[in-house]
């Protein structure tokens, strides 16, 4: 017969856990949601790094709740290294998708470029000059002069050397 008393701890333990957890979520949301603000994002690209830090949040709490409930580590080891090996073959497999999204992380908290610049990739095969259109989390969008659509992964953005053109503004006068 199942105790309140006996598991005590662990329903404690638990209830302390989920309320950290939810504290950090609405934490961490607000603050990338303010550092986006201040440097001008995307709303799409910001909730895409939210909800990429939630995922790992979710599963370090789902680890902790394993914990405290008393799981022999012994088995928690055999169950992630089970999980690991699985989603390891699986990633390999998959690797410039895990790469692009990767990619994608990092272009938004570097962010080197934004929507609307006009930026000019060195490849020696295939050298591109376009705007920038879109970034996701698997490409960047492009657009030539000539109107040619370009989807450009973003593990590629972070490998090649890129030029940011300057973009031509016109001559304003400045009153006090």
């Amino acid at each position: 017969m199942f105790s309140f008393k006996e598991y005590s701890q662990e329903i404690l333990a638990t209830i302390i856990l989920l309320f950290v957890l939810v504290s950090l979520r609405v934490i961490t949301a607000k603050l990338i949601r303010r550092f986006a603000k201040s440097s001008h994002l995307l709303e799409h690209r910001t909730n895409l790094v939210i909800k990429c830090i939630h995922i790992l949040m979710n599963i370090l709490v789902t680890i902790s709740l394993i914990v405290i409930w008393g799981v022999d580590t012994k088995d928690i080891f055999i169950t992630v290294s089970s999980i690991a090996t699985v989603i390891g073959v699986a990633m390999f497999a998959q690797w410039s998708i895990l790469s692009n999204v990767t990619s994608g992380v990092i272009l938004f908290f570097s962010f080197p470029f934004r929507i609307g610049d006009t930026i000019k990739i060195h490849d020696k095969d295939f050298p591109i000059e376009a705007e920038i259109e879109d970034i996701s989390a698997f490409h960047v969008n492009l657009k030539t002069k000539e109107g040619e659509k370009i989807i450009y992964p973003n593990n590629l953005l972070l490998q090649k050397g890129i030029s940011i053109m300057p973009t031509p503004h016109e001559e304003r006068e400045f009153f006090d």
